[in-house]
């Protein structure tokens, strides 16, 4: 890979996009890159993915101008499927993924950002989508996941004046969870995943799954995900281990790792 690195830390990895020089601005190969590697993600190991981007600058700058300022009708629309069949695979990935915002997360940096689970930022970072400014709409999903997460005059307040966003108004808007200064936000994603690895995986999993569908239904619907996806968890060994130490009046012995089984 020449623009993402990829590290495993016991039961989390962390992604990191790399491409400093131009920001960490998403290409077509950057996205082919991060594409392949959450394929090659072994999740038999790995119970929590971090998003981040290299340098204390950009997390994601935007979609790379350059490549797309050429590009026809029918190419434009290949590219933004290219980004949202990879964000989309972000978003539905098995596992939760925390984006860690380091810096710019305009257009595109902003729509990955948002196809994670959960984003921290640092207090250095900024928001937007900033496409109509350059004569286009936002095409890797910011019309439809920044209105999900703030609501859809705050989302057209943003797209439509193409302003960009300080992390304390992020987080006031509820766009991010958490603003840490560039020294803490690596430690504090890392302290994060590592909280989610520790729990029973085939619930964590189930709970996002259970979200992610059960946002798109009405609430009858979307409680029979729920039942489902709980009546799953039992008879595994997780959730024997899980209630059975729970239930241990004793407390002796010091709780081991869920098995994933």
């Amino acid at each position: 890979m020449e623009f993402i690195l990829y590290e495993q830390k016991g039961a989390y990895a962390i992604i990191t996009i790399n491409r400093e020089r131009a920001l960490n601005a998403l290409n077509s190969q950057v996205l082919e890159e991060l594409d392949k590697t959450l394929d090659a993600v072994d999740l038999d190991t790995v119970r929590c993915l971090i998003l981040t981007g290299a340098g204390s600058k950009s997390f994601v700058a935007g979609a790379d101008i350059g490549e797309m300022s050429s590009l026809s009708k029918a190419e434009g629309a290949s590219f933004g499927k290219k980004g949202n069949d990879v964000f989309l695979k972000l978003e539905n990935f098995p596992i939760p993924v925390i984006a860690a915002v380091n810096g710019f997360a305009l257009g595109g940096g902003c729509e990955v950002s948002m196809s994670c689970d959960i984003r921290i930022c640092s207090d250095n970072a900024v928001f937007g989508q900033p496409e109509v400014g350059l004569g286009i709409t936002p095409g890797f999903g910011g019309t439809q996941r920044l209105a999900r997460l703030v609501g859809a005059g705050m989302a057209k307040q943003m797209i439509y004046t193409a302003r960009n966003i300080k992390a304390d108004e992020a987080f006031r808007i509820g766009l991010v969870n958490a603003v840490y200064t560039q020294e803490e936000l690596l430690p504090a994603a890392e302290k994060m995943a590592a909280s989610i690895a520790k729990n029973a995986p085939i619930a964590v999993r189930n709970c996002k799954v259970a979200i992610n569908e059960g946002l798109a239904l009405e609430m009858d619907k979307a409680v029979e995900i729920e039942e489902k996806l709980f009546g799953d968890c039992f008879e595994t060994e997780d959730q024997r281990y899980g209630m059975a130490f729970f239930l241990d009046k004793n407390k002796e012995k010091v709780k081991e790792p869920f098995r994933n089984k």
